[in-house]
């Protein structure tokens, strides 16, 4: 297994890097040179070719062979790749921040939208595809399925716009813009919860049930096991092997933060911070944040394989 993880570690570097270079090619390749966004409509072609030297857009989009071969990664990938592997990420185009300060700054924000969201959803999701999965071909678990299809096919920004006019504006029961307390993200949770839930209760359902119709249930069921022990000890644990890489693979996403609900209730995240750079065309920002999203995610499908051989005991790593 050691052998195993150390080789998942060391391909962080080339798909973080290689997810690197697409991003590179989306903004600063196809989407031209950076100083015409930074200069302004108005700028004249002294300035933007000012700023094109200070940060490094004339040079080469690779590999520099006028200076070849000893300027050869003089070039603006090379010297991006070279400074975030240092976890030098630059500065904001737009506040003049140091993009490392920012992502401090947005973690914790971020953080505490997304994590209390994320229990609350698959704690929920999990006991009503239980409930669901023992009670099935019943009116309770075609309820839970018709309310699933429902919530999931209206898209989030509905449920904001709706529990922004009626809980915030018309009702006054929660407040709608801001990170001042508690209260502020009361509203975002349950907006998360209700949009994300349906989705996650489907496909545990279907885990279950796959799991409800196996020989070890019906096994358990002649032998005299109870209903609660049989979901719990049996169902359960054998189901987790989807649901650990459900779970597993969405654990980046709260670092990354929510890009919808962070930016129509004003909470000042990394999902916030994106969206603003995108806007802006504040590459460094996106960079960043790529970066470590890529290596988050990769760690995260490391840490789910390695879930695996606890879940089920006759999976080896090799």
């Amino acid at each position: 297994m050691l052998a195993y993880i150390l080789r998942r570690l060391i391909s962080v570097a080339p798909i973080a890097l290689g997810v690197l270079l697409v991003t590179f090619l989306l903004f600063r390749v196809i989407g031209g040179n950076p100083a015409y966004r930074i200069a302004g409509k108005n700028a004249t072609p002294a300035k933007i070719a000012q700023i094109s030297h200070d940060r490094g857009y004339d040079q080469p989009y690779f590999l520099n062979f006028q200076d070849f071969p000893n300027q050869l990664f003089r070039a603006q990938f090379p010297r991006l790749a070279r400074n975030i592997l240092r976890g030098d990420f630059g500065e904001s185009l737009t506040s003049k921040m140091r993009v490392s300060q920012l992502l401090r700054d947005g973690v914790w924000p971020s953080l505490c939208v997304t994590t209390p969201l994320f229990f609350i959803e698959l704690i929920l999701a999990v006991a009503l595809a239980l409930l669901a999965a023992y009670f099935r071909e019943t009116w309770l678990d075609r309820s839970l399925v018709v309310l699933a299809v429902m919530a999931l096919s209206i898209s989030t920004l509905v449920y904001i716009m709706v529990a922004q006019y009626w809980l915030a504006s018309e009702w006054r029961l929660l407040p709608v813009w801001g990170f001042e307390g508690p209260q502020y993200l009361v509203l975002p949770v349950l907006i998360g919860t209700v949009a994300g839930t349906g989705g996650t209760l489907r496909f545990y359902r279907t885990v279950m049930l796959d799991e409800m119709y196996q020989d070890y249930v019906r096994t358990a069921r002649a032998k005299g096991v109870s209903p609660a022990k049989i979901l719990f000890s049996h169902v359960l644990r054998n189901a987790l092997i989807p649901i650990l890489t459900n779970v597993i693979v969405a654990l980046p996403f709260l670092y990354t933060g929510s890009l919808l609900l962070e930016s129509f209730f004003g909470i000042p995240g990394l999902g916030r911070l994106l969206v603003s750079a995108i806007s802006n065309g504040d590459e460094d920002v996106i960079f960043a944040e790529t970066f470590i999203g890529a290596v988050l995610f990769v760690l995260a499908n490391t840490l789910t394989d390695i879930a695996y051989t606890w879940a089920d005991p006759r999976i080896r790593l090799k």
